[in-house]
């Protein structure tokens, strides 16, 4: 019993070991990439890369206050993402309900002041239950009249955006009337700075806990078993398994919204302080890629968004320091998410053509 028990935990530290590696090698294809995209293009590749490095982690105040606090809507959006594609939703809606979250938390953050000690909580709290209800609307339209979520959730996308949009213009605008954001929140609202004398905050421990405890929930509970059993087939899930696929894929969309809430309502408590027009920058759509390259995985998903967050805060430093253009990592970004995809593909068809052959 003791040697199973061994063997598990050895197994589940080599899964975290694996994920290391692969961001590594993730990294270092990034930078490849880089390279020949910016001798390509004739620009000055020393100046750019030194911009970069400097800019994502050259300093403390750089790592900790820029790509740490970029990774951590990514990180948590990521894995509203990769919870969904595992249960065999497309949950494309993430951007929306990140905003949903951001918007309810907004409401609720105006309200700290009578909330007292329990404000922060309460706020995430409401913006989790905000992204679950925007998601569960995409959950509705698709169980009960087959709407597929890919283009419910794209749609409801551009709602919650114009709903941002209208309520920053309307009910939320400032005292002023010249900006179009909310008021700013009381500090009481505000998510605690983890580290004195930077801008990371309290959520990259929020999102650290949902990662491990999203791995743990997939891997040995019930639940997690019968969510990866309808992700991977879900008729033979309902046949064989005798596993409630409508339950199982609503209780996972809406888990998946509630997450993408959270993220919104920890941009808003912990980075912003107020609801803006172009609150996100996309960190929905972001979070796909995020997700897709770690392979659905939730602890290599805080491992890609790392790698993402250090490429956006190197991609600006990159652009003011040395005048190469930020949308060169974009596309070095794009790459990687074609070249991982690609070979995802040619190993399953290397796979069925050699079980074929058999």
């Amino acid at each position: 019993m003791l040697a199973t028990s061994d063997n598990t935990t050895s197994a589940r530290w080599q899964q975290v070991a694996r994920a290391l590696l692969r961001a590594l090698a993730l990294a270092g294809l990034a930078l490849v990439l880089l390279v020949l995209l910016l001798t390509l293009t004739g620009q000055r590749t020393g100046d750019a890369l030194r911009a970069l490095v400097n800019g994502a982690g050259g300093s403390w105040y750089a790592m900790t206050s820029v790509t740490l606090v970029r990774a951590i809507p990514l990180a948590l959006a990521g894995l509203s993402v990769s919870l969904a594609f595992r249960a065999g939703i497309l949950n494309i809606g993430v951007e929306g309900q990140l905003l949903a979250g951001a918007a309810a938390a907004t409401f609720a953050a105006l309200a700290a002041p009578t909330l007292g000690a329990a404000a922060v909580p309460l706020i995430l709290m409401v913006g989790a239950l905000a992204g679950a209800f925007w998601a569960g609307i995409a959950a509705l339209l698709r169980r009960k009249f087959g709407v597929l979520e890919v283009i419910s959730t794209i749609m409801l996308n551009y709602v919650a955006l114009h709903t941002v949009g209208y309520l920053v213009r309307g009910p939320l605008q400032e005292p002023t009337r010249v900006y179009p954001q909310s008021f700013t929140i009381d500090a009481r609202a505000q998510l605690p700075v983890l580290i004195p004398g930077t801008r990371l905050h309290w959520g990259l421990v929020i999102a650290l806990v949902l990662a491990f405890a999203l791995w743990w929930w997939l891997r040995d509970r019930a639940a997690g078993f019968r969510l990866r059993a309808v992700g991977l087939n879900a008729r033979a899930a309902f046949s064989a398994g005798r596993i409630d696929v409508d339950r199982t894929t609503m209780g996972a969309f809406l888990v998946s919204g509630a997450i993408a809430g959270v993220a919104g309502a920890t941009e808003l408590t912990g980075v912003t302080y107020s609801l803006y027009e172009n609150f996100s920058p996309g960190y929905g759509y972001t979070a796909i890629a995020v997700a897709l390259l770690a392979r659905l995985h939730p602890l290599s998903v805080l491992v890609t968004a790392l790698l993402f967050g250090a490429l956006e805060a190197g991609a600006s430093a990159m652009q003011r320091d040395a005048g190469v253009p930020s949308v060169l990592v974009q596309v070095v970004e794009a790459l990687l998410i074609l070249l991982v995809l690609s070979n995802e593909w040619w190993q399953t068809r290397h796979r069925r053509l050699g079980e074929a052959g058999t």
